[in-house]
């Protein structure tokens, strides 16, 4: 696998000062090996302190049954399912997987349009403020929400993206990314959807990296 790396930049929440980092266009071992040794004892860490202290299981992290060694080898070889990941300080802070063939837009003056859709996306547990005070590293999941627009124009989709919300993110992709909320599912599991119009990801894009 061949993987592009691109310069970026996060603020380090702590420092209040921006740090050098990397947007990569593949998810690779490296990824994995970060998610298996690091990430997951987090996780672990974050569920045990919810529990202890009472935390009723619905507030608890909502992708915490994600395997993401299992969903990249399931996608080995299927360019239409393309996977992203950043890097800071030696680290994976967080991982995206597209799909940018089975999808089509929703919304009413967009209907039947193509577009790129967010499979899956996650934020390594340092960087969520629900489980980590403070957190790390802030600008990761906009980051991540424009590395799938910039997909989508490369496509000539014209920035048009798609995406099934776990409910603890409905708030990042209404108000910080300006998504519209096409409301619950019921054929995927009751998640609301959103969908960003062309003009959306323009503002979005216009904005800069907010979260």
């Amino acid at each position: 696998m061949t993987i592009t790396v691109s310069p970026i930049y996060l603020l380090n929440a702590v420092t209040s000062e921006p740090e050098t980092a990397e947007l990569w266009d593949g998810i690779t071992e490296k990824q994995l090996s970060d998610w298996e040794g690091e990430w997951l004892p987090e996780l672990f860490k974050s569920v045990q302190k919810l529990h202890r202290a009472g935390i009723e299981r619905k507030h608890w992290p909502q992708s915490r049954h994600w395997n993401w060694r299992r969903k990249t080898e399931a996608l080995q070889g299927m360019l239409a399912q393309p996977g992203y990941s950043i890097v800071c300080n030696g680290m994976t802070q967080g991982m995206m997987i597209l799909d940018t063939a089975m999808k089509r837009c929703q919304i009413e003056n967009q209907k039947g349009k193509e577009i790129v859709y967010v499979d899956f996306i996650e934020n390594a547990p340092w960087n969520r403020p629900e489980l980590h005070e403070p957190a790390l590293y802030r600008g990761v999941g906009s980051i991540m929400i424009r590395a799938a627009i910039a997909l989508s124009e490369e496509l000539e989709f014209k920035g048009r993206i798609g995406l099934h919300s776990l409910p603890q993110a409905n708030s990042f992709y209404a108000n910080t990314c300006g998504m519209s909320d096409l409301g619950m599912d019921a054929d995927y599991q009751n998640l609301r959807y959103f969908e960003m119009t062309p003009e959306q990801a323009e503002a979005f894009i216009a904005k800069g990296t907010q979260a």
